[in-house]
């Protein structure tokens, strides 16, 4: 059996859309290869069966949002060299290092692009864009280019990687979403009740990491807005991240900040309406995973997902930062219940004829069994 060697600089307990595609990837993967996983230490969690997990110390110190482990090239490589290949996730100390021992020893090495970094270092800082954008963007092209081939979401994300300089070879693979784990219950007041909330409540939703990029402040104060109207609305925001953006969110009336979640389905099932908010997005799982749900998504025009969302089809849109209007589409859904259910059951119908995960996972094992 090959042995594959999958660098993250995102993992458990941390709960991000990286973290989801590696827990539903993994399994499938196990039956071709013998799997270890390099990732940081951001604590304890359920270990992975027969998956062994290499953890490094993390930063005490943040970039913006963002939580790094300490470079520790020496360390990597040993595990590097005795892999066939290297399957990386992200761009961080443990990525890059990753891709600059596999390059060195001959092996080969494939990254799934998750994100844009430039794009998200910008928007989780709140000083020296700009120099981080071209810093970013140089340190991206350099490790990239060292790749033998990078699996990309979307048209969208090949061509903003070709612009920047980034000509390794590509392949698109969409993101897909597990429709049996993700999928609408009958009963809402019941799915409310299963989590302790007020069955006679409509809640408006979110999950992801709770960042900077994912612009929160514009869903926190549209709904300030429509709570002024609807009385029986609240906002349940699933997931952690900046502290002060947290402490917003928990210290308010109406709104329900669990944390990270092991059943996110359930949370998805309690919700009326899921919102986007995020100024940068490549695919997002997160909206898929509401949309197989059956849930009406209210959304930015972000990434692919403006690809696979249409206007009060199967989705509805609003710009960038601008919370009023977010505030009306939600005034619009909250008042009609029958645009409501219009909207979910096309969302999930989206889903299960075009991003079923079943094609993700065997379009990314058909790849990785090349090489």
């Amino acid at each position: 059996m090959k042995k594959l060697l999958i660098a993250t600089d995102c993992f458990l307990p941390r709960w991000d859309g990286i973290v989801r595609f590696l827990l539903e990837i993994i399994p499938k993967l196990k039956e071709e290869y013998e799997i270890t996983i390099l990732a940081p230490n951001f604590g304890e969690y359920k270990t992975i069966p027969d998956v062994n997990v290499i953890q490094f110390s993390v930063f005490k110190f943040n970039f913006g949002d963002i939580e790094f482990s300490g470079f520790n090239y020496s360390k990597i490589k040993k595990y590097v060299k005795e892999s066939d290949l290297v399957f990386v996730q992200t761009i961080g100390p443990i990525g890059t290092d990753a891709i600059k021992a596999a390059k060195k020893l001959k092996i080969p090495v494939i990254a799934y692009v998750h994100s844009i970094e430039w794009e998200l270092t910008t928007r989780s800082l709140n000083k020296f864009k700009w120099l981080v954008n071209k810093l970013t963007k140089w340190y991206a092209r350099r490790h990239y280019n060292r790749c033998n081939l990078l699996i990309v979401p979307s048209i969208e994300v090949e061509e903003k990687h070709k612009k920047n300089g980034i000509y390794t070879d590509k392949e698109i693979v969409h993101l897909g979403t597990d429709v049996e784990k993700f999928k609408p219950i009958i009963d809402k007041k019941e799915a409310k009740l299963k989590l302790g909330f007020d069955p006679y409540k409509k809640i408006v939703g979110f999950s992801g990491r709770i960042g900077r990029e994912k612009d929160l402040i514009t869903l926190y104060r549209a709904f300030r807005r429509i709570e002024k109207k609807f009385i029986d609305v609240q906002l349940l925001i699933v997931g952690k991240g900046v502290k002060e953006l947290e402490e917003i969110f928990s210290s308010n009336r109406n709104i329900i900040l669990p944390g990270c979640v092991n059943n996110v389905e359930d949370y998805y099932r309690a919700m009326d309406i899921f919102v986007l908010p995020s100024l940068t997005e490549t695919s997002s799982l997160a909206t898929m995973e509401a949309m197989a749900s059956s849930l009406p998504v209210v959304t930015t025009p972000v990434g692919f997902v403006k690809e696979y969302i249409q206007e009060k089809k199967n989705g509805m849109f609003f710009p960038f930062k601008n919370s009023l209007v977010l505030s009306m589409k939600l005034e619009m859904l909250l008042e009609n219940d029958i645009l409501r259910e219009t909207l979910g059951k096309n969302a999930r119908a989206t889903i299960m004829s075009r991003f079923r995960w079943k094609h993700t996972i065997e379009k990314i094992s058909e790849i990785l069994r090349r090489y």
